[in-house]
């Protein structure tokens, strides 16, 4: 409890810190499927949407995004440091400054070195969860690397790199608690956050629906806020990424998973629209990420909270 407590009440952060490439076509069988079929512009769907990535090319190192963060000296990511083993600070660690650490912040880390041959040449900034599109669009970050799903209703506002992760909308609640997952969700009161799949799920739900109009949903600007609203009984459960539901259930043995996923998504490195030169480029980091250092990363921040893996998400590229 500790440790959700001191992670809770850090909001803001600015802190600066200072391969050989598979063929593409080897990447195939691209797998995805999310509850409902939502559309946005053009033929996509959320089922494909991780699917709609250009091709890697680790060649362009004189495109504009990329020229950008060469000339400035450091990558500037936007991150979240509330999620245990995915993005957050220690406040056990032996280092006084608590510097970031987790699943993505491995991968940030691997995406400067490659771009800046330098892994800490880079800027770490904490973004809520409803603030990730918006520091894109304003230029405030050079990407988000945060547990971020591709969707179609995002590739209209942002790009984003091949998927690095795939994960499933769950229900997290007290140990104690009747809920049984997403279909005993009527009558009680649901977490989500702003501008999450969750969200976009339980208002899905209510129109198709799927959930009862009884149900009532609080929403709160990051996931972290959910599982506080949870632990004082203010809310019944909490609907959020089973990844990310899992992390909390490790800091707090009170609350559990409760039911299986109820979707299928995928993480990607989300970037500015148009910024195509950068997207290749960080495509092309992570054919070799995924082969050489993902399950390293896995192994030591998940494989605790989420079991043994398969591996990382196959690709296919538009």
């Amino acid at each position: 409890m500790a440790v959700v407590c001191a992670l809770a009440v850090v909001l803001a952060l600015l802190l600066p810190v200072t391969q050989s490439r598979e063929d593409a076509a080897a990447q195939t069988a691209g797998r995805g499927a999310g509850r409902g079929d939502r559309t946005a512009a053009g033929d996509c769907t959320d089922a494909d949407a991780q699917n709609r990535s250009p091709a890697p090319d680790s060649g362009p190192r004189d495109g504009p995004a990329v020229r950008k963060i060469v000339e400035r000296g450091s990558l500037v990511v936007g991150v979240d440091q509330n999620s245990y083993r995915w993005g957050y600070r220690d406040p056990n660690s032996e280092s006084k400054t608590a510097e970031l650490e987790g699943f993505d912040i491995d991968l940030a880390h691997a995406i400067a070195k490659d771009i800046l041959g330098d892994e800490d040449k880079i800027v770490f900034r904490a973004v809520p969860t409803s603030e990730r599109i918006t520091a894109i669009q304003k230029g405030d970050v050079d990407m988000v690397v945060r547990t971020m799903t591709i969707n179609c209703d995002r590739l209209e506002q942002v790009a984003f790199s091949s998927p690095y992760f795939r994960t499933g909308q769950q229900v997290l609640a007290p140990k104690g608690s009747d809920i049984e997952g997403y279909d005993s969700l009527s009558g009680r009161r649901v977490c989500a956050a702003k501008k999450s799949i969750a969200e976009d799920t339980l208002t899905d739900g209510r129109t198709d629906g799927d959930l009862s109009a009884s149900t009532a949903v609080t929403v709160v600007p990051n996931q972290l806020d959910c599982l506080v609203r949870l632990q004082l009984g203010e809310v019944d459960a909490v609907v959020t990424d089973g990844a990310l539901a899992a992390s909390q259930a490790a800091q707090d043995p009170t609350v559990t998973l409760k039911g299986e996923p109820f979707t299928k998504e995928y993480y990607g490195v989300a970037m500015k629209r148009g910024a195509d030169d950068l997207v290749r480029r960080v495509n092309a980091i992570l054919v070799d990420y995924r082969k050489s250092e993902w399950q390293k990363s896995y192994d030591t921040w998940l494989l605790g909270t989420l079991g043994r893996s398969d591996g990382p998400p196959a690709v296919t590229y538009e």
